[in-house]
Order: structure tokens, then C-alpha cells, then sequence
């Protein structure tokens, strides 16, 4: 037997133990939460609304009775609210609770009798400016659905670094166990929270600004360059990567804090 098909066994042995079903054009995986401990996110951008609603069904009926979609428009949530507004799980019937996030694009939908998890984690969010905190919202929503208690600080750029300081003091005085910095622009927020904070940071660049660099890329590019020690960095507008980044350390701390 060579490496692939040891590889290829130890995969179907797990799939065995981990529930999975086709629908229509996607391959769905019901068992993410309980291996990696990150709930199901449905990605819509791009994706046919009878995908999206279908994926949805299958999350809500057959796995853990609770789905986020992320970069939702208004069409799709109708069409989602009209179509998803009772499921069929486990012989019996349940309503769908709709939780819309307008600001930031996401959406989660929760069968009757499902309810978000608390771990004690806890997570600060802090944005440079406005512009930067629908994809901020983005991250905060996956990590309080990951259980996480969240704080946040909009607006404390580097343009006005003075209005930074005391809405920190009293982040960290929350004794959060990470934070998430979302910037666009230059992106150099980041690295000045990576130097005067003891938890670690993940750089979120966000799609703000114009020029030469602009959508992100400049923001992107100072973060990767920082000199600050315990800045580590996403993609950008990658809020679902930094929330679920952010969630699994700090549920991680909850669990050692007993």
C-alpha cells in the first residue's frame, strides 16, 4: 500500500464517523464543528441562491440545527426567510430564527431550540476608522458564534492616535485573550496595538483606500512588514478567517482558565 492509499483510508475511516451529504453541487461537511470547532459558513458570493438554500436545509435539518451565511445580499435573505422559515429534523417540525447582520453581509439561522454556545472566551475588536467595520463585524459574529464574549473599540486610527488610548486601557482591563485589528488604508493600526498589548493581534487589512496599493493591498503589505512582535495577519476582508483565528485561541484560554 503506498502513502496515498493509507492517506485515502485513514480520510474514509473518518468519514464513516463524520456525517456528510451531497446536495445538488456541494459536497457538504455536517462534522466540522465537532472536529475543528468552527461552525458551518456558507460563503454566497458567487454561489446560485438554490445552492445557498439548499446548503442551508441540509445544515439546519440533518447537522447541528444552526448555519452562518456570509455575504448575503437583500434577494438572498428573502428568498432564504421565504424558503427556510420551517425545517424538518429528527421526525418532528421547527421555525427557523432569522438573525440578520446588515452592516456586514452575514446571516445566521438557527432551528428552534438551538442556542449559541458560551465558552468564556473572550475577543477584542478594534477597527482604524467606520469604513472598516462591516468586514470587523464579519469576525465578531463567527467568534460569538464560536461561543465568545466580544469587545469592541470603532474608530481609533492612526489619523488621531489619541483617541486610542483610553478605549484600550479599558479593552485590556477586560482581560480579553486576543485581538482583532481591522484596518484599511496604510493598515498600520495593527502594529502600534502589537506593541503595547501582552495578547496576540491578527492583522485584519480591509479593501479601504485608493492609489497605488489601494483595495487592501498597502494594508495588507505594512502588516506582513510589521516589526511588532505577536502580529499575525489574515487576507484581506478575511473577517471569517480572523473570527474563527481569534474564537479558537481564545475558547482555548477559557478552557485552560478552567
Amino acid at each position: 500500500m503506498n502513502i496515498f492509499d493509507e492517506f485515502a483510508d485513514a480520510l474514509l475511516d473518518q468519514e464513516e464517523e463524520v456525517p456528510g451529504v451531497s446536495s445538488g453541487r456541494a459536497r457538504l461537511d455536517l462534522g466540522r464543528q465537532n472536529r475543528k470547532g468552527v461552525p458551518e459558513i456558507i460563503y454566497a458570493e458567487r454561489k446560485q441562491p438554490e445552492d445557498v438554500v439548499e446548503i442551508a436545509r441540509h445544515f439546519l435539518s440533518e447537522g447541528r440545527g444552526r448555519v452562518m451565511i456570509s455575504r448575503t445580499n437583500a434577494d438572498l435573505r428573502l428568498r432564504l426567510k421565504s424558503e427556510l422559515a420551517w425545517v424538518e429534523a429528527q421526525g418532528s417540525g421547527y421555525p427557523v430564527h432569522f438573525e440578520e447582520h446588515g452592516i456586514s453581509g452575514m446571516l445566521v439561522l438557527r432551528r428552534e431550540g438551538v442556542a449559541r454556545p458560551s465558552t468564556g472566551g473572550r475577543v477584542g475588536i478594534i477597527t482604524a476608522g467606520t469604513s472598516d467595520v462591516p468586514v470587523a463585524e464579519e469576525a465578531g459574529i463567527v467568534a460569538a458564534e464560536m461561543g465568545c464574549n466580544i469587545s469592541t473599540i470603532y474608530d481609533v486610527g492612526v489619523a488621531g492616535l489619541h483617541r486610542l488610548v483610553r478605549p484600550l486601557k479599558k479593552l485590556m482591563q477586560n482581560e480579553v485573550d486576543i485581538i482583532i485589528v481591522a484596518a484599511g488604508m496604510d493598515g498600520a493600526l495593527p502594529s502600534v496595538i502589537a506593541g503595547l498589548v501582552d495578547v496576540p493581534v491578527i492583522g485584519l487589512p480591509t479593501s479601504v483606500g485608493y492609489g497605488a496599493g489601494g483595495k487592501g493591498v498597502a494594508a495588507l503589505l505594512s502588516m506582513l512588514q510589521t516589526c511588532a512582535p505577536g502580529l499575525t495577519v489574515v487576507n484581506i476582508d478575511n473577517g471569517v478567517g480572523a473570527g474563527a483565528t481569534a474564537a479558537l485561541t481564545a475558547n482555548r484560554m477559557a478552557k485552560l482558565r478552567g
